[in-house]
């Protein structure tokens, strides 16, 4: 089917952007940004973008603009950051009222080898009564609603010069050009998705904001990014209370304090679970120490290890290029997201050789623990029960 459907923008010209975005696109979602080695990962680079600026000015409220609120927001959000993280590289795509073309906000991310990238923004709406905060990661829109937000955001290129040749003739405001993002397997879904829940429950519990929840939608600032990446509607200029919120000093601390407390949980969860992983990984459960190890210790039939190699809302073919001439390639589904793996071992001894195998094609590889019914259990679980 997919064949089939790649084959028809080849007969048609005005697609022919697609194909070569799509390109771009495999070979983005497996850069280098980080890997599980036996030195635990840390958090070292954290981008901030603050939405529009100089020639565009974003959304419009009554009384304020969406590149000034975004702004303020960042560098309190930053300045939050430096105080309690100073160890933290911290990037600005833009400090100023000055306008930086979608694609080199990637650029500055992927140039600086971030770990995290959060692009603030503030929605607007036709009808003035809507209200709240959403999160947005790289992905194809599930509903119209999402559609008209990316567009809104997406409509930022219009102010460049060379926009039609640089994104290879999209259109932002056209729905068939968005199709693009179809094809999109990110690397890092699972990562940006958790930060962004992260996001959405401290705009709720902290800063008593409406939860409209995380979503997806085909952001043109996130999909050239080669590490986890979100997109914050701060809330809605278009509702007048909302509004006058988005423009308080009060207003603008609570949300950038909500997304630092963010930052702060996802930083210590990932930092944690590295740490714990580099742990496992130095075991090692051979000849030499079998002895010290009750013989039960060693397998079992319940678990297998697998190295997981990618992730993606979308389903992606098991024979695809994507996968780099691995084989064979396991799919499983897990909470409405497609992971895909690799090998399957009884013993951790076995993964972590097997692991090393993988790296050179997929860097960014790491091992989980399935059980027998296929579903996917945490991995000191996975070890506790080999080891009782």
């Amino acid at each position: 089917m997919k064949t089939h459907f790649i084959s028809i923008f080849y007969k048609q010209k005005k697609y022919q952007f697609i194909l070569s975005i799509f390109v771009i696109l495999l070979i983005c979602s497996n850069s280098i940004t980080y890997s599980q080695n036996n030195e635990h990962y840390v958090l070292k680079t954290l981008v901030i973008d603050p939405g529009h600026g100089g020639k565009d000015d974003g959304a419009p409220g009554k009384h304020s603009k969406e590149k000034d609120i975004a702004l303020a927001i960042s560098l309190k959000l930053g300045k939050i950051v430096e105080e309690n993280f100073p160890e933290v590289n911290l990037i600005y795509t833009r400090k100023t009222d000055v306008f930086v073309p979608l694609d080199e906000r990637a650029d500055i991310a992927n140039k600086n080898k971030a770990n995290l990238f959060i692009s603030i923004h503030i929605n607007s709406n036709k009808n003035t009564e809507a209200y709240g905060t959403e999160t947005y990661v790289m992905g194809l829109h599930v509903t119209n609603s999402n559609l008209e937000v990316a567009k809104k955001e997406n409509s930022a290129i219009l102010y460049e010069e060379d926009y039609s040749s640089k994104y290879e003739g999209f259109d932002p405001n056209s729905s068939e050009s968005y199709i693009i993002f179809t094809f999109l397997q990110n690397t890092y879904l699972e990562q940006s998705m958790n930060y962004a829940s992260f996001i959405q429950d401290q705009f709720e519990t902290r800063a008593l904001r409406k939860n409209r929840g995380v979503k997806q939608a085909g952001f043109l600032v996130l999909w050239k990014t080669t590490m986890p990446s979100v997109l914050v509607e701060a809330g809605f200029l278009s509702n007048p209370n909302e509004e006058k919120f988005l423009m308080s000093e009060d207003g603008q601390d609570y949300i950038a304090s909500a997304i630092f407390r963010a930052f702060k949980e996802y930083k210590r969860v990932i930092e944690e679970k590295s740490q714990f992983s580099s742990k496992i990984d130095s075991i090692k459960f051979n000849n030499e120490n079998k002895n010290d190890i009750p013989s039960n210790t060693i397998t079992n039939n319940n678990i297998s290890f697998k190295v997981q190699l990618s992730s993606s809302k979308n389903p992606i073919e098991l024979d695809s290029p994507f996968f780099k001439g691995i084989s064979p390639i396991e799919e499983l589904k897990i909470n409405d997201i497609y992971k895909y793996t690799c090998g399957s071992f009884s013993t951790y001894n076995e993964i972590i050789e097997f692991k090393k195998q993988i790296e050179e094609k997929f860097p960014d590889s790491f091992i989980i623990a399935v059980d027998k019914e296929g579903y996917q259990i945490p991995l000191n679980e996975a070890l506790k029960i080999v080891n009782n």
